[in-house]
Protein backbone atom coordinates (compact mmCIF):
# COMPACT_ATOMS: atom_id res chain seq x y z
CA UNK A 1 0.00 0.00 0.00
CA UNK A 2 1.31 3.36 -1.21
CA UNK A 3 1.42 6.52 0.67
CA UNK A 4 -0.58 8.66 -1.53
CA UNK A 5 -0.39 12.46 0.03
CA UNK A 6 3.38 12.65 -1.03
CA UNK A 7 5.53 11.27 -3.87
CA UNK A 8 7.14 8.69 -1.97
CA UNK A 9 8.19 5.69 -4.01
CA UNK A 10 6.77 2.20 -2.42
CA UNK A 11 9.69 1.54 0.06
CA UNK A 12 9.98 -0.85 3.01
CA UNK A 13 9.72 1.90 5.14
CA UNK A 14 6.72 3.26 4.33
CA UNK A 15 5.10 -0.18 4.20
CA UNK A 16 6.44 -1.21 7.33
CA UNK A 17 4.83 2.57 8.57
CA UNK A 18 1.84 1.73 7.10
CA UNK A 19 1.16 -1.98 9.08
CA UNK A 20 2.01 -0.52 12.06
CA UNK A 21 -0.22 2.61 11.74
CA UNK A 22 -2.79 -0.23 11.15
CA UNK A 23 -1.94 -2.10 14.03
CA UNK A 24 -2.42 0.67 16.47
CA UNK A 25 -5.79 1.03 14.26
CA UNK A 26 -6.35 -2.72 15.62
CA UNK A 27 -5.46 -1.94 18.81
CA UNK A 28 -7.67 1.06 19.51
CA UNK A 29 -10.81 -0.77 18.37
CA UNK A 30 -10.73 -3.45 20.72
CA UNK A 31 -8.88 -1.45 23.84
CA UNK A 32 -12.39 0.03 24.14
CA UNK A 33 -13.56 -2.91 25.26
CA UNK A 34 -10.89 -3.60 27.42
CA UNK A 35 -11.18 -0.89 28.97
CA UNK A 36 -15.20 -1.55 29.26
CA UNK A 37 -14.63 -5.15 30.94
CA UNK A 38 -11.50 -3.34 33.28
CA UNK A 39 -13.60 -0.59 35.02
CA UNK A 40 -16.51 -2.95 35.42
CA UNK A 41 -13.58 -5.18 37.53
CA UNK A 42 -12.04 -2.54 39.03
CA UNK A 43 -13.15 -1.32 42.79
CA UNK A 44 -11.08 2.05 43.50
CA UNK A 45 -13.35 4.89 42.69
CA UNK A 46 -10.09 6.61 40.79
CA UNK A 47 -9.28 3.61 38.92
CA UNK A 48 -12.73 3.21 37.55
CA UNK A 49 -12.70 7.17 36.76
CA UNK A 50 -9.46 6.69 35.24
CA UNK A 51 -10.23 3.61 33.10
CA UNK A 52 -13.72 5.42 32.05
CA UNK A 53 -11.89 8.46 31.15
CA UNK A 54 -9.07 6.95 29.15
CA UNK A 55 -12.03 4.75 27.46
CA UNK A 56 -13.37 8.07 26.19
CA UNK A 57 -9.84 9.28 25.21
CA UNK A 58 -9.32 5.63 23.36
CA UNK A 59 -13.13 5.78 21.19
CA UNK A 60 -11.00 9.51 20.33
CA UNK A 61 -7.92 7.69 19.20
CA UNK A 62 -9.78 5.58 16.93
CA UNK A 63 -10.98 8.64 15.21
CA UNK A 64 -7.10 10.19 15.10
CA UNK A 65 -5.97 7.23 13.57
CA UNK A 66 -8.70 7.03 10.99
CA UNK A 67 -7.47 10.82 9.89
CA UNK A 68 -4.08 9.52 10.01
CA UNK A 69 -5.06 7.46 6.95
CA UNK A 70 -7.24 9.69 5.66
CA UNK A 71 -4.09 12.28 4.85
CA UNK A 72 -2.13 9.57 3.93
CA UNK A 73 -4.71 9.15 1.46
CA UNK A 74 -5.18 5.16 2.34
CA UNK A 75 -8.02 3.51 3.43
CA UNK A 76 -8.42 3.12 7.34
CA UNK A 77 -7.82 -1.06 7.63
CA UNK A 78 -7.33 -2.63 10.82
CA UNK A 79 -4.09 -5.43 11.52
CA UNK A 80 -4.32 -7.37 14.36
CA UNK A 81 -1.20 -6.63 16.60
CA UNK A 82 0.19 -9.94 18.31
CA UNK A 83 2.18 -8.02 20.59
CA UNK A 84 -0.99 -6.28 22.51
CA UNK A 85 -3.07 -8.93 21.46
CA UNK A 86 -1.18 -10.82 24.34
CA UNK A 87 -1.30 -8.61 26.93
CA UNK A 88 -5.29 -8.06 26.30
CA UNK A 89 -4.84 -11.80 27.22
CA UNK A 90 -2.90 -10.64 30.53
CA UNK A 91 -5.63 -8.41 31.29
CA UNK A 92 -8.45 -11.38 31.13
CA UNK A 93 -6.15 -13.54 33.10
CA UNK A 94 -5.18 -11.24 36.01
CA UNK A 95 -9.18 -10.28 36.19
CA UNK A 96 -10.04 -14.59 36.12
CA UNK A 97 -6.86 -14.77 38.90
CA UNK A 98 -7.94 -12.43 41.34
CA UNK A 99 -10.59 -12.06 43.97
CA UNK A 100 -13.56 -9.66 43.11
CA UNK A 101 -13.70 -6.24 44.62
CA UNK A 102 -10.32 -6.39 46.32
CA UNK A 103 -6.73 -4.28 46.13
CA UNK A 104 -4.90 -6.72 44.89
CA UNK A 105 -7.29 -7.54 41.33
CA UNK A 106 -7.18 -3.44 41.42
CA UNK A 107 -2.85 -3.52 41.46
CA UNK A 108 -3.21 -6.36 38.41
CA UNK A 109 -5.60 -4.45 36.58
CA UNK A 110 -3.02 -1.39 36.70
CA UNK A 111 0.37 -3.53 35.92
CA UNK A 112 -1.72 -4.85 33.07
CA UNK A 113 -3.18 -1.13 32.12
CA UNK A 114 0.37 -0.23 32.38
CA UNK A 115 1.91 -2.69 30.04
CA UNK A 116 -0.28 -1.92 27.47
CA UNK A 117 0.59 2.20 27.78
CA UNK A 118 4.12 1.10 27.74
CA UNK A 119 3.46 -0.94 24.34
CA UNK A 120 1.16 1.86 22.98
CA UNK A 121 3.65 4.50 24.35
CA UNK A 122 6.57 2.79 22.24
CA UNK A 123 4.70 2.14 19.13
CA UNK A 124 3.27 5.57 18.73
CA UNK A 125 6.26 7.71 19.65
CA UNK A 126 8.08 5.07 16.79
CA UNK A 127 5.29 6.43 14.54
CA UNK A 128 5.66 10.11 15.15
CA UNK A 129 9.52 9.65 14.37
CA UNK A 130 8.88 7.53 11.02
CA UNK A 131 5.93 10.09 9.73
CA UNK A 132 8.55 12.75 10.18
CA UNK A 133 11.00 10.78 8.38
CA UNK A 134 8.37 9.93 5.65
CA UNK A 135 7.72 13.80 4.98
CA UNK A 136 4.15 13.23 7.01
CA UNK A 137 4.59 15.95 9.36
CA UNK A 138 0.76 16.37 9.86
CA UNK A 139 0.23 12.60 10.57
CA UNK A 140 3.48 13.41 13.07
CA UNK A 141 1.70 15.89 14.53
CA UNK A 142 -1.57 13.79 15.29
CA UNK A 143 0.03 10.78 16.52
CA UNK A 144 2.09 13.22 18.87
CA UNK A 145 -1.56 13.96 20.72
CA UNK A 146 -2.51 10.44 21.07
CA UNK A 147 1.40 9.69 22.33
CA UNK A 148 0.75 13.01 24.78
CA UNK A 149 -2.45 10.84 26.05
CA UNK A 150 -0.98 7.52 25.95
CA UNK A 151 1.73 9.16 28.55
CA UNK A 152 -0.52 10.93 30.96
CA UNK A 153 -2.55 7.75 31.60
CA UNK A 154 0.38 5.99 32.28
CA UNK A 155 1.61 8.63 35.42
CA UNK A 156 -2.49 8.61 36.48
CA UNK A 157 -2.18 4.98 36.59
CA UNK A 158 1.20 5.27 38.79
CA UNK A 159 -0.40 7.87 41.21
CA UNK A 160 -3.55 6.27 41.65
CA UNK A 161 -1.18 2.53 42.36
CA UNK A 162 0.72 4.57 44.29
CA UNK A 163 -1.41 7.06 46.49
CA UNK A 164 -2.71 4.28 48.51
CA UNK A 165 -4.23 0.39 46.34
CA UNK A 166 -0.41 -0.48 46.15
CA UNK A 167 -0.36 -0.17 50.26
CA UNK A 168 -3.85 -1.86 50.51
CA UNK A 169 -3.43 -4.88 48.50
CA UNK A 170 0.21 -5.44 50.78
CA UNK A 171 -2.48 -5.55 53.42
CA UNK A 172 -5.14 -7.83 52.19
CA UNK A 173 -5.14 -11.71 53.76
CA UNK A 174 -5.16 -15.00 51.89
Amino acid sequence: MQIASNTFTNSKLEQFFVTMLQEMYWSEQHLVNVLSTMTGAATNDELIQAFDQHKQQTEEHVKIVERAFEILGLPAEAEPSMGLQGLFDEGWQVIDETDEGSAQRDVALIIAAQKVEHYEIACYGSLVTLAATLGETDVADLLRTVLAEEKETDATLTIIAESKINAQASEETM
